[in-house]
């Protein structure tokens, strides 16, 4: 695009198996842990990220980077997430939320497309859809601009799927190999479908 801005994108990037679930059929998905090199790709992605949007268990989850010390202590990429996570914009969805224990974090009651679209539209950096329950959301609306899994060489069978059942055209950007056998694959989102 030539003499224009670009509008920031809305990505959606998770950890999933090779089946397509983000979370085992007990919850668990402590077959996702990322090792060093995955933290560190996936530090190199969030550093060109400026707002998290995500839901209340997702930031739940998340929000032990800024206020569980011992989290951010696991390993040197663990800190530098646990930085990066602390400096971002967070935005979180939930009509139950009543307080957030982390900086830089706003809680709106509902999820709004159209609000969604002009902050794509004013932010200087992309943004994250956190969670498949507000991704599928964000997808069946339009918003989400690329998918990024980084998949597990595991197969669960069952549990919370990565992507909710619609059609969604895909091409693909890049794709990245580890060492561990995890694969990070970057779709852009085709809007002809």
């Amino acid at each position: 695009m030539s003499g224009g801005v670009e509008m920031a994108q809305l990505v959606y990037s998770m950890i999933v198996s090779l089946d397509g679930f983000v979370a085992d059929g007990s919850g668990g998905f402590e077959w996702a842990v990322p090792d060093e090199e995955v933290l560190d790709a996936v530090n190199g992605d969030i550093a060109e990220v400026g707002t998290f949007l995500t839901g209340r268990r997702m930031y739940e989850m998340m929000a032990v980077w800024e206020t569980d010390p011992a989290v951010a202590d696991q390993s040197p990429q663990s800190q530098v997430f646990a930085q990066l996570w602390r400096e971002r914009d967070k935005v979180v969805y939930s009509r139950t939320l009543e307080a957030v224990p982390t900086s830089r974090t706003r809680v709106e009651r509902q999820f709004s497309p159209a609000e969604v679209r002009r902050l794509k539209e004013h932010a200087s950096a992309d943004l994250t859809v956190d969670g498949p329950t507000l991704a599928a959301e964000a997808l069946r609306h339009g918003l989400v601009d690329r998918i990024v899994p980084l998949v597990c060489p595991v197969v669960v069978g069952s549990g919370l799927r990565f992507l909710p059942d619609l059609r969604i055209g895909l091409r693909l950007e890049s794709e990245r190999r580890f060492g561990n056998g995890m694969v990070r694959l970057s779709y852009a989102v085709d809007s002809s479908g």
